[in-house]
């Protein structure tokens, strides 16, 4: 009876571990089946591109803004208070043109009183001439006559000078940008009345890499692309700076005829360079970049992991972008999904 009661226990016994092992097994196997499918689930789908060494054509291109070729401050040369303004913001105006008057009656009153002054130091001087003749007055006395006269014909012809201020004028054409007074208002000499702009020519300013500035002369021919318009115009360059910006950058300028006023000043541009073609310039594509050209950061994947990377970049060739330092021949960057990316994220390629 004592055996047939331990060989039960140890067979209840065996099939409890025996149970207890397969609970195990299935656990592991179900920890493993959910580790993969988290892994799965976290992994970013993302497409990407090879950062190549290739040889880049004749062009380079070059964003920029455009700025009016001349600006200027329409001031008051006397002060006064602003009888009247001819104009508003967005008005043509022409060289010499009336754009405002002061009011002049104090004006006039010193100019009458200088004619007046200069008409009694004439009659003065006629009456010491007619009496030096007599001995009645002496040379010293008719001297000082004649500068009397010369004096207050100083003031008159200043006065004259004074009143004629009044009418504020336009010293060039072009168009009314702002308006800074209202009738009414007083205003001390050198007081701005209006700005005016001329945006008949306009100058795209940009700024060309240094190792690009020396291939461009005064002179050359551009294509300029406006960012309203879209339309393709010829430009010509103006002017090249003799010195860096301070970031290995030089200013450059370029005329765009713009007669029929399409453009306007301060608008984006971007400005088409011919270049020398050039071989093995390691290049990415420009949506690699996470934010824009100038942040210099993308997303490399080495072994299923997206890392993000600071790099050094060179020319921007329009949809490509040259890589000074930073990444190697065939590095895989991240094209789009950057938005959801960090640094060190599992990701899933698409392409």
């Amino acid at each position: 009876m004592k055996k047939k009661t331990i060989i039960a226990i140890v067979v209840l016994l065996g099939v409890a571990v025996a149970f207890y092992l397969i609970l195990q097994n299935n656990k592991k196997e179900n920890e493993r089946e959910l580790s993969l499918v988290t892994q799965e689930n976290t992994e970013v789908a993302v497409n990407t591109a090879i950062a190549k060494k290739e040889r880049i054509g004749s062009m380079f291109t070059v964003n920029g803004t455009f700025l009016p070729t001349a600006t200027a401050n329409i001031s008051a040369e006397i002060s006064g208070q602003i009888g009247a303004v001819y104009v508003e913001e967005g008005d043509d105006v022409k060289k010499g043109q009336v754009i405002a008057k002061l009011i002049g009656d104090k004006a006039n009153v010193n100019m009458e009183n200088a004619k007046a002054n200069l008409d009694n130091a004439v009659s003065n001087l006629n009456r010491y001439e007619a009496a030096y003749k007599t001995g009645g007055v002496t040379a010293s006395q008719l001297d000082q006559a004649k500068l009397q006269v010369e004096n207050a014909r100083a003031q008159y012809q200043s006065a004259q000078l004074n009143s004629g201020d009044t009418n504020v004028r336009s010293k060039m054409s072009g168009v009314v940008n702002k308006k800074m007074v209202e009738v009414g208002m007083v205003v001390a000499p050198g007081t701005s009345i209006i700005e005016v702009v001329d945006i008949s020519l306009l100058d795209l300013k940009v700024e060309v890499d240094e190792s690009l500035v020396s291939q461009l002369k005064l002179g050359d021919s551009v294509k300029v692309t406006p960012s309203a318009t879209k339309k393709t115009i010829d430009g010509r360059i103006t002017f090249i700076a003799p010195a860096s910006n301070g970031a290995l950058k030089f200013p450059v300028e370029i005329s765009v005829d713009n007669s029929q006023t399409n453009l306007r000043a301060g608008m984006y541009a971007t400005a088409m360079f011919n270049q020398k073609g050039e071989n093995n310039v390691l290049v990415i594509p420009r949506e690699a970049f996470v934010g824009s050209v100038s942040d210099n950061r993308v997303f490399v994947i080495k072994e299923g992991i997206a890392y993000l990377t600071e790099i050094s970049t060179g020319i921007n060739y329009g949809n490509k972008v040259q890589v000074n330092n930073g990444l190697n021949e065939g590095d895989v960057v991240v094209t789009s999904g950057q938005i959801n990316l960090t640094d060190n994220t599992a990701v899933k390629v698409i392409k």
